[in-house]
């Protein structure tokens, strides 16, 4: 059960509600990853594992009871505890959201880093069959209406649902990620990135050196839009790469023309460590987006011969 040597603390606004929030990871004994909304009386904790995801929308990663305590955009967070190396870890947060920080995984990382890491080694979840999930399986999740408005959109700009999100066995111990963007804005086009964790020390310095200070990104066009509807009320140019109107260029400097795609590796690593383990295998992402990557760890544990476990 590899732990923190001590606890860590972090505060800052969400990306959506924006509210200034105390988080404090802890050291544990007890496997899993679980949060506790300490503004909430009673509050009990929250597993963060795929089955416990209750929502994808908006671009994050939501665990917990949406009609109670929940907690919303932990990806980055947990893929800075995955690369780290912690699986075992008690976090209270005073809000309803994590802090987004720089909107990268690299000040989560490196205080984990800091905090020095204590304990075993990872719980490994083979990948033995391969499992595939489709935009359009995670379509006919969302609402009908809502569908027939994203549908109608795609038609208007020429964006096809082709994407995909897929598990297969690989021949070596890591989790190998090669993920794709394709967006009509100049600015992006159409992007690939690979990245390969196997616990060493090398593959946690890659991840430092190439993917760590990857931001998460929008259209600076949607800003408004999403703050009149609750959302995006603390995304700045300090912790967003904000696309200007054309989509031909950033309103901020970007440290990688690839950033875009470097960012979703953050987020597929973060969303695959909600399986409760080191997933060993290959994941492929197109187009790929967090309820993919609910939907895959979803389908990849609803078969027992699907995975293998190895303690």
């Amino acid at each position: 059960m590899p732990t923190l040597k001590k606890k860590v603390e972090f505060f800052g606004g969400g990306i959506h509600l924006g509210v200034p929030v105390k988080l404090v990871v802890k050291p544990s004994k007890k496997i899993g990853i679980f949060f506790r909304r300490t503004d909430i009386v009673g509050s009990k904790s929250i597993l963060a594992r795929y089955d416990n995801v209750g929502d994808t929308k908006m671009r994050n990663t939501t665990v917990g009871n949406l009609g109670g305590a929940h907690v919303k955009t932990i990806e980055h967070l947990m893929a800075a505890l995955f690369i780290a190396g912690v699986d075992s870890a008690n976090i209270e947060i005073a809000g309803p959201e994590t802090p987004i920080l720089d909107g990268s995984a690299m000040e989560f990382l490196n205080a984990f880093i800091a905090a020095g890491v204590t304990g075993g080694k990872y719980k490994r979840i083979i990948v033995r069959r391969p499992v595939v999930v489709t935009a359009r399986d995670a379509m006919r999740q969302v609402p009908f209406f809502t569908r027939m408005k994203i549908y109608l959109m795609n038609f208007i700009s020429g964006r096809k649902l082709d994407g995909f999100v897929k598990l297969a066995p690989c021949d070596n111990d890591s989790l190998n990620i090669n993920a794709t963007l394709v967006y009509k804005e100049k600015i992006i086009g159409k992007q690939s990135f690979s990245y390969s964790y196997d616990g060493t020390k090398k593959s946690c310095r890659d991840f430092l050196k190439n993917i760590a200070r990857a931001r998460t990104f929008g259209k600076y066009s949607e800003w408004e839009y999403l703050k009149a509807h609750g959302m995006g009320r603390g995304a700045t140019e300090k912790n967003v790469i904000a696309l200007n109107n054309n989509g031909d260029g950033t309103l901020n400097k970007v440290y990688w023309p690839d950033e875009f795609v470097r960012h979703k590796i953050i987020d597929a690593i973060g969303d695959m460590f909600t399986s409760g383990g080191f997933v060993v295998g290959n994941l492929e992402s197109y187009k790929g987006s967090h309820a993919m990557n609910n939907m895959v760890l979803r389908k990849l544990f609803s078969c027992p011969d699907n995975y293998d476990i190895v303690e």
